[in-house]
């Protein structure tokens, strides 16, 4: 015969465990009712992914936890943005210059065609410079890019935006694009043996170096190869610009007092068929934190100092391309938008 106190005992506990299952599955619902964002980036060691990873917090908050947003690393901010399009991503890394190949089918995307639909301009972040650098050691061989031209070189990995950029100022120059692909972990070496000639780097903002050439110029000592006078001149006739980057990037004299790069704008961009109001919560949110983002990554720094600027400039580099009703209601709301250009129309 059970005694009341074993009675009393088991009656407490059927009372907790009923309390906390009654806890426990509201949350349990509302975590498998959250809607998904996958964020495509390049790899986990680019300058992308740790913008993505960063703004995750921002971004939730700013759809009021209604979604989980996960940030999920390709090989290459090409393959981000096939995966976007393809439909195994609601956000995607991508440049001006990407954007420009694959409306153009050009590049990496000659004869694409996408299975769920096209990016959009959606939002840009900041800008990078991309500039040629050399081995210390045989920098005296080469005086200006056409020295460099034709032999072989790392252009950053294959299918990253620098790289395309890189393929565009080649093409402006009309020069012969070698390109030679390595890990970034190994291109001092590269450089140390002579199984490549260069290197392109790349800052943002003009003030972040790319953590993979951090790690090169421990190893080795390099020197930035400039453009000549005359390659700056065909470089702007072909619509490009130069960028002023502050050497002081490096931790030693890499031979300028100031190094040219070639400028591209990076943002992240979605699909038509994103709702208007998410883009929407997610533009204004990063607007409305835009000088705290800048103080946490120096990157942000141009976005910071002009947000809606900066948005008008991605456009403008792609006019073509269509622009996210979410980024065109807050382009009218500021002022700032153009009747000229298209507000992208979702097919689904």
């Amino acid at each position: 015969m059970v005694s009341r106190s074993k009675v009393h005992l088991f009656a407490a506990a059927a009372a907790a465990t009923t309390l906390v299952l009654t806890t426990l599955l509201p949350q349990q619902a509302d975590a498998q009712e959250r809607k998904s964002i996958r964020w495509a980036t390049s790899s986990v060691d680019s300058y992308g992914y740790k913008i993505a990873a960063s703004m995750v917090k921002i971004a939730e908050e700013a759809l009021g936890g209604e979604y989980t947003v996960t940030v999920n690393p390709y090989p290459s901010t090409t393959g981000a943005m096939k995966a976007t399009m393809d439909g195994n991503g609601e956000i995607s890394y991508t440049a001006d210059v990407g954007m420009t190949q694959l409306y153009n089918r050009e590049g990496g995307f000659k004869s694409y065609q996408p299975s769920k639909g096209m990016l959009v301009h959606t939002w840009y972040a900041y800008p990078m410079e991309t500039f040629m650098m050399v081995l210390a050691d045989k920098a005296s061989q080469y005086k200006c890019l056409k020295d460099i031209a034709g032999q072989p070189t790392f252009f950053t990995p294959a299918g990253y935006m620098n790289w395309l950029n890189f393929q565009r100022v080649y093409k402006a120059l009309g020069y012969d694009f070698k390109h030679v692909q390595i890990d970034p972990k190994t291109q001092a070496d590269a450089l140390k043996s002579g199984t490549i000639a260069g290197a392109a780097a790349y800052t943002t903002a003009g003030r972040s170096l790319t953590p993979y050439w951090k790690e090169t110029e421990v190893r080795i000592d390099v020197k930035a190869v400039n453009p000549c006078p005359d390659e700056i001149e065909k470089l702007k006739a072909a619509g490009l610009s130069i960028s002023p980057v502050d050497p002081s990037v490096f931790t030693k004299d890499v031979g300028v007092k100031e190094i040219q790069g070639v400028p591209i704008l990076f943002g992240y961009n979605v699909r038509a068929d994103m709702p208007e109001d998410v883009v929407y919560k997610l533009i204004s949110a990063f607007y409305e934190n835009r000088d705290e983002l800048a103080k946490a990554e120096p990157g942000f720094t141009p976005m910071a100092k002009d947000f809606i600027g900066m948005q008008v400039s991605g456009i403008k580099s792609a006019p073509d391309v269509p622009v996210h009703p979410g980024l065109a209601k807050f382009l009218k709301e500021h002022n700032a938008w153009d009747e000229k250009w298209k507000v992208a129309e979702s097919k689904s």
